[in-house]
């Protein structure tokens, strides 16, 4: 089974990435990253395949990933309605305050016992499920308080149960990671702006055909698929800053209000309109 580096590139303005509902039903993505990755679900079922564990959900599933644990996308599969929230945490976003600030020494253990792949009862499901949709839309300063309560939350929660006796090792090499940072870094600063395959190409120092062979092997998107994708993400949030769906259009890079709209709905299963005026409702 062949594992897909998937890289990080945090949200503007934020230590994290924070994913609403990504439409990855279809797609068999079998990936790993060097974040931490929290994951809250809301389907009548599913699979949760993390590491070497592979068990079924019912009704909700909320996991935390540890660092470069190869998993699946939690929505596999899946053909009823669902609601999905990601969060990818960097374990080394507080730096050096997890050592020498007590008051993180549970969010610090919290993140080693991560390693083995962590599910929470329905108590915790309930309590941080809810917590994650409200992060959509707040101000950078809040949304960081709040994630760092949802940790300390997990850190305390007394129904965690272990997905793996030992550790998960990172078995990979950094190569392609060190390709794919500079790729994405590259997406996150230009995805305003029309990109061209050229460029990406000559950043990884390889011909227009080669990259389109390298990009799909590794993320199993062709690169158009992904920058769609990462704008659709980005628009998610500046419409739930209350934008209007034109102007979010135009910031995230889209060149046609009728494309970013099919687009949109492609991913995410609604149109940009009906997106927000479903989640400023709640």
């Amino acid at each position: 089974m062949k594992v897909v580096f998937e890289a990080f590139v945090p949200d503007s303005n934020s230590s994290f990435r924070l994913l609403l509902n990504p439409r990855l039903s279809d797609v068999f993505y079998w990936h790993f990253h060097p974040e931490l990755e929290l994951v809250y679900i809301e389907a009548e079922s599913g699979m949760r395949h993390v590491g070497e564990h592979i068990s079924r959900f019912i009704g909700s599933d909320l996991v935390l990933i540890g660092s470069n644990i190869p998993h699946l996308n939690f929505d596999y599969g899946i053909k009823s309605d669902y609601e999905k929230v990601v969060l990818h945490i960097k374990s080394d976003f507080l730096g050096a305050a997890f050592e020498t600030t007590p008051e993180l020494s549970s969010i610090a253990h919290l993140f080693q016992k991560a390693q083995h792949g962590l599910a929470f009862g329905a108590d915790t499901k309930q309590l941080i499920g809810e917590q994650m949709r409200h992060l959509t839309g707040l101000p950078p300063f809040e949304q960081f308080l709040e994630i760092l309560k949802i940790l300390q939350r997990l850190a305390n929660a007394s129904d965690i149960t272990l997905l793996h006796d030992q550790p998960v090792e990172n078995q990979y090499t950094k190569k392609d990671q060190e390709r794919l940072k500079r790729l994405y870094g590259f997406i996150d600063e230009h995805f305003h702006h029309k990109i061209e395959m050229e460029e990406v190409a000559s950043l990884c120092h390889l011909s227009i055909p080669a990259f389109c062979r390298y990009f799909k092997k590794m993320t199993r998107l062709t690169f158009t698929e992904f920058l769609n994708h990462y704008r659709v993400n980005q628009a998610q949030k500046l419409l739930l800053m209350d934008k209007n769906v034109t102007e979010t259009c135009f910031e995230c890079g889209f060149d046609s209000l009728s494309y970013f709209n099919r687009t949109f709905k492609k991913v995410t299963g609604e149109n940009p309109l009906s997106f927000k005026k479903r989640y400023l409702s709640k």
